[in-house]
């Protein structure tokens, strides 16, 4: 569960994996290319999706760059993404979002399934540290103060029905990397949803981000991480938490301050005491951004999944 570039760079190992993946994705954005296909077609957000639907497509390189292609010029044109252009028109063409995702996956050959949280768009808001709301994902982080709390409208949201029933079938539950307050928390505000990852016996992962986000997560340990969800669901969700222990280069470290953002802090001892199973690893990779690394972060994700099976049996 999740969104934004996290989830993708993950999948995108995992779908090496003799796994059955059910990716659900958050429906808040109203950015970019994405906000205005939702707010001119009146249709869910389809950035997220589409990344997810590149991640983990069967399909040959050229084909899964051309769904990732965004046009810089023309007018009305510039800054749509081919992919997000595609689902569009098969919303269209299907007259259901969540429809035009299924024939997707199929045309594309995905290696598992893609769903929406919702079948419907729902705008997220933050209530700021000093009492301002500030609505709209976009322009949650813009704002760059500290975050109270982050809220749904329509705060009953239905969930999609594929959803909730992958999460009540799961043998694991994997939630992050990506935007804690934008990409993830929606996903468990939509309240069946948390409820059912709640009832659910399966193991439950949580992937934290490796560098804190300007306007998000400054100065957040992995710890502040699950604090917020904690706070947010009710309840304590995880029983591991895995985390990046790799040491960062210094220039990468100068680069990322340069925006605002350090290298999230691992505070161990409270992770144990408060009863998580940490799993550290040398877990980036960096090229022109930091990144997880997808393969070894996936077989740790696989080995602990298999591990969970076998004491079940």
């Amino acid at each position: 569960m999740g969104g934004g570039t996290g989830l993708s760079v993950m999948l995108r190992g995992l779908k090496q994996k003799p796994l059955d993946i059910t990716a659900i994705v958050t429906v808040a954005d109203d950015g970019g290319s994405s906000g205005i296909l939702r707010n001119e077609l009146q249709m869910p957000p389809p950035g997220d999706i589409r990344n997810v639907l590149t991640a983990l497509a069967d399909v040959e390189p050229l084909l899964s760059d051309m769904l990732k292609y965004r046009f810089s010029t023309g007018s009305g044109l510039a800054g749509h993404s081919l992919g997000n252009l595609i689902l569009a028109a098969m919303t269209d063409i299907s007259g259901d979002f969540v429809t035009a995702v299924r024939e997707l996956s199929r045309v594309f050959a995905v290696r598992g399934q893609v769903l929406p949280a919702a079948g419907e768009g729902v705008t997220l808001h933050a209530e700021m540290s000093d009492g301002t709301i500030v609505s709209g994902e976009s322009k949650i982080t813009a704002v760059r103060g500290r975050i109270k709390r982050v809220f749904l409208e329509p705060a009953h949201v239905e969930p999609l029905p594929e959803a909730v029933e992958a999460i009540q079938q799961a043998d694991a539950i994997l939630i992050g990397p990506g935007s804690l307050y934008t990409s993830i928390l929606p996903n468990l505000l939509v309240p069946q949803l948390a409820e059912a990852v709640l009832a659910s016996d399966a193991i439950k992962m949580f992937v934290c981000n490796v560098m804190t986000q300007p306007g998000e997560t400054d100065h957040y340990s992995v710890g502040d991480h699950l604090q917020a969800i904690t706070e947010h669901v009710g309840h304590s969700l995880f029983d591991y938490v895995i985390v990046n222990n790799g040491e960062i280069p210094n220039q990468v470290i100068r680069k990322y301050a340069e925006k605002g953002a350090k290298p999230v802090r691992l505070d161990m001892d409270e992770l144990t005491e408060q009863g998580y199973k940490v799993i550290a690893d040398t877990l980036v990779l960096f090229r022109t951004y930091l990144r997880h690394d997808a393969d070894k972060l996936s077989q740790h994700i696989y080995q602990l999944v298999q591990n969970w099976i076998l004491r079940k049996r």
